[in-house]
């Protein structure tokens, strides 16, 4: 596996190698003392998988408690894939990285705790599957706009049309207004 830094140091790229032939590919997706090397150690608990429509925008989440790094990936179809930097005494707090992570590039994106996350469907519909270093704590989750004028997010909206959002991400807060690490 390759490891690719982005903008924000501490979020990376993770490019597998991948061995294809007539019948099919083959790839590794996670080795522990590779990831750890590189990222830090870390245990993951949790995997989670979602299915969503083109245009489906999720997030920008995170969690105040039981805090989540995320080992992202897509399985079928395209998302931008983003983390927001949420921490206050770092160099890149308020920055952001975007990504396209599809099935075909077979990239995935590690999104350390304390960064919101959230991605954008760009393909009719798109599997996404991902890592999470804590569980899911609905009580402690945080939702902020997707597109606060202060994080100034470049999405690649389809047609320039207003993503599909949930009730949840509707009344995300600004990033101002939100809790901060």
């Amino acid at each position: 596996m390759k490891f690719i830094s982005t903008k924000i140091p501490d979020v990376k790229i993770i490019e597998p190698q991948v061995f294809g032939d007539e019948r099919g590919f083959f790839m590794e997706t996670f080795r522990t003392s590779s990831f750890n090397e590189v990222c830090g150690e870390r245990e993951f608990v949790q995997e989670n998988h979602s299915k969503s429509a083109h245009g489906i925008l999720r997030g920008l989440h995170y969690q105040t408690e039981n805090t989540q790094g995320k080992l992202v990936r897509v399985v079928s179809g395209e998302v931008f894939d983003v983390a927001v930097d949420m921490r206050k005494d770092s160099p890149t707090f308020g920055q952001w990285v975007g990504v396209l992570l599809s099935a075909e590039n077979k990239r995935q994106l590690w999104v350390p705790e304390g960064f919101a996350h959230g991605f954008y469907v760009t393909t009719e519909e798109a599997e996404f599957v991902y890592k999470c270093t804590d569980i899911y704590n609905p009580n402690a989750e945080v939702s902020v706009k997707w597109d606060d004028a202060t994080i100034g997010i470049d999405w690649p909206l389809v047609n320039g049309a207003s993503p599909k959002l949930s009730a949840k991400d509707e009344a995300g807060l600004s990033f101002e207004a939100a809790p901060k690490f």
